[in-house]
């Protein structure tokens, strides 16, 4: 039987902020982690080790992993390359993520390699973190949809998604890139993977581009997934993929996983409060679809 448990990641501090138009100081990207992790938010995305000059928004990753406190949240950051996972390494960083799209065209314009040559740049990371003692895990992007090249076979995301875990990757997200999918093609490619790889490496990141994030997210716990990224306030969007807006917002994820009785050990008013810190540090984000319902629930 699948666990009662489901882990939520917060990517707000990372993927959420680094498509806004006004770039956030350390000291404000610090007080929404602290805000978040107030909340018991379990694990958060801090930032990124990419270049300053592509993501100006992602500047001094490794100076705001040495403001942070040694609280309970496990934190992250994601890493391009080599480069970026040695930066990571040095900045004792619990766990990295490599990104790798199902999709060529995708590689190509994000980080100008094939699907192919992405995957043995990752090998050579996961190397070394196996050297290490270092924790990776690889997200398998455009999983549903690429805005170039439109569908993605699913046998392809098996595909990376073998190679990836044979090369070490400690665990695997699914990403719905430009929140392309629907919850039947959710249910299917997740159910396919479940039936190939273990359930428990496996978790998904969904974009609300077409107002189905939560239903997405229901169809892959139907699956049996039990770990998903969320956005606080449903910050997010991909700078190098047309049409990826905001992430689904992880306080509408909470509320809806709670209210189904799941346990996500989050406390809800405390995530509204993180919510409305995003929203006044960004001054874009106007939090999760349910977010006026819930301050007046939760909140009395």
């Amino acid at each position: 039987m699948a666990s009662n448990k489901v882990t939520i990641n917060d990517v707000g501090p990372r993927d959420g902020l680094q498509n806004q138009p006004k770039v956030l100081n350390l000291e404000q990207r610090l007080s929404l982690i602290l805000a978040l992790e107030a909340a018991g938010v379990p694990e958060i995305e801090v930032g990124a080790f990419v270049s300053p000059k592509a993501v100006p928004a992602m500047a001094g990753t490794a100076d705001l992993f040495a403001m942070l406190p040694k609280g309970s949240a496990r934190y992250s950051a994601l890493i391009p390359n080599m480069k970026g996972f040695e930066l990571a390494l040095e900045a004792n960083v619990p766990l990295t993520s490599l990104v790798i799209a199902a999709s060529n065209t995708m590689n190509e314009k994000n980080i100008r390699m094939t699907t192919q040559q992405s995957v043995n740049v990752s090998r050579d990371v996961l190397s070394l973190a196996k050297s290490k003692g270092a924790n990776v895990q690889a997200y398998v992007a455009t999983a549903w949809a690429c805005p170039f090249e439109g569908k993605i076979a699913p046998d392809e995301v098996y595909r990376v998604t073998e190679r990836l875990i044979e090369a070490g990757a400690s665990g695997i997200v699914i990403a719905d890139t430009i929140g392309a999918a629907n919850p039947a093609q959710v249910q299917s490619l997740m159910g396919g993977l479940v039936s190939r790889f273990d359930s428990d490496i496996l978790s998904c990141h969904f974009h609300d581009t077409r107002a189905m994030g939560l239903a997405n997210t229901y169809a892959a716990i139907e699956a049996g997934i039990r770990k998903f990224d969320a956005s606080i306030a449903g910050l997010g969007g991909c700078p190098f993929a047309p049409g990826a807006s905001g992430n689904v917002a992880t306080e509408d994820v909470v509320m809806m996983l709670e209210q189904m009785g799941f346990d996500t050990g989050i406390n809800i008013p405390l995530l509204l409060k993180a919510s409305n810190v995003a929203i006044a540090l960004t001054g874009t984000a106007t939090g999760g679809k349910a977010k006026s319902w819930m301050e007046k629930y939760y909140n009395n």
